[in-house]
């Protein structure tokens, strides 16, 4: 089923429109806006507010912009009051290093799983210092789906402002596979609507820009 189901993503970049008629983001001021394949934010962009995760919440040195910092951290603490560890793996990324972590993935894997699974420099959502990758106390995020704290916090996520960024079955719209550990901050309000309406941010986008 897995080799299927890799077979048609490929398929998917192979003749989508992935990676063509770029827009560049230059300075954006909310916390909905859309970076993806095709919407790339400037080489040299780093948010100007973030501010450093607690070790409480998070592994050392991670960061989030000054929103998204007290959200998470919010979301972190209120589920482990309620049994769960919710952990800040990866957060905030520099174009560079995004450079160096999507040319490892094409030396290793090759190219098209590289684009189903990292994004390239400036494509990705960890630059815009408001996506955050989670584990559980055992720091193994791709086991993450199994765990009792993905079932609460695919359900409660968005009480915080934070969205399941690329969900089952989306990938001919986020261009990525599944990921149950990534969460992009976009305030209560907009993550609401995305959650109760099953959505993407993608599709999110289209529907307020008419």
């Amino acid at each position: 089923m897995e080799k299927i189901i890799y077979i048609l993503l490929l398929l998917i970049l192979e003749n989508g429109n992935f990676y063509k008629d770029i827009k560049t983001i230059y300075d954006p001021t909310t916390y909905d806006f859309l970076v993806n394949k095709n919407i790339k934010l400037n080489n040299d962009y780093i948010p100007n507010d973030l501010e450093l995760i607690s070790t409480n919440y998070a592994c050392e040195n991670k960061y989030l912009r000054k929103e998204a910092k007290e959200a998470f951290e919010k979301l972190s603490k209120d589920a482990k009051n309620l049994g769960f560890n919710i952990i800040a793996v990866s957060t905030f990324r520099s174009y560079d290093y995004q450079e160096k972590l999507y040319n490892n993935y094409v030396k290793e894997k090759g190219l098209y799983y590289a684009d189903m699974a990292s994004a390239r420099a400036g494509h990705s959502e960890h630059q815009t210092g408001l996506a955050v990758d989670v584990s559980d106390s055992t720091l193994d995020y791709d086991n993450f789906e199994d765990t009792k704290e993905f079932t609460w916090i695919k359900d409660n996520a968005y009480k915080y402002g934070f969205i399941l960024r690329y969900p089952k079955a989306k990938f001919d719209i986020t261009g990525y596979k599944y990921e149950p550990w990534h969460y992009r901050y976009v305030g209560v309000d907009v993550a609401t609507y995305i959650y109760e309406n099953d959505i993407t941010l993608e599709e999110y986008e289209k529907l307020k820009n008419g």
